[in-house]
């Protein structure tokens, strides 16, 4: 979080490192890194952190005195999984909002769990060494959209739509 600047470096970029190096020092013959499409030109320091880890993965790959295959695969917001903004909004519609938006303008991509999944498989499959690969998720979704469009089908209605802080819908 913002609060918390170091934990996602700490938890992403250290774990990735521990994990890959302990993945190459016994041999491992894939390893794939779960990424975000946040990573892309990050605007946060999650994204920023997971930006990092890549590049990690990448300068292994690139090191060549190991025999595992490192690759990465960019996911957008899994529907249905912990980190979706669905479920957030959800139980911010049913305590009677508000409905914390960050940024009126922002987009996320949006995919299944079994894309998700289909997608780790097939890079395992697929990959040489240091490649990204991407689901094609189709147009990325406003997030104020989809927290209008949830209001709307949970039978309430949005009260504060010109909100000038662009922070919260109600």
């Amino acid at each position: 979080s913002v609060e918390n600047p170091e934990y996602h470096y700490r938890n992403n970029v250290g774990g990735t490192l521990n994990c890959a190096l302990a993945a190459r020092n016994t041999g491992v013959e894939r390893f794939i890194l779960v990424s975000t499409d946040k990573a892309v030109r990050p605007t946060n320091v999650m994204g920023a952190s997971k930006r990092v880890c890549e590049l990690v993965l990448q300068a292994l790959s690139e090191s060549g005195r190991h025999t595992t295959i490192f690759s990465i695969v960019r996911f957008g917001n899994v529907l249905g999984s912990s980190g979706s903004v669905v479920p957030l909004f959800r139980q911010q519609i049913a305590t009677g909002g508000p409905v914390l938006v960050t940024h009126r303008d922002i987009t996320r991509f949006f995919m299944t769990i079994p894309e998700a999944a289909e997608l780790v498989i097939q890079a395992g499959a697929m990959a040489d060494g240091g490649e990204v690969y991407l689901l094609d998720m189709g147009e990325p979704v406003r997030i104020m959209d989809l927290a209008h469009t949830m209001i709307r089908l949970s039978g309430r209605s949005v009260k504060d739509a010109n909100n000038p802080g662009g922070r919260s819908e109600e």
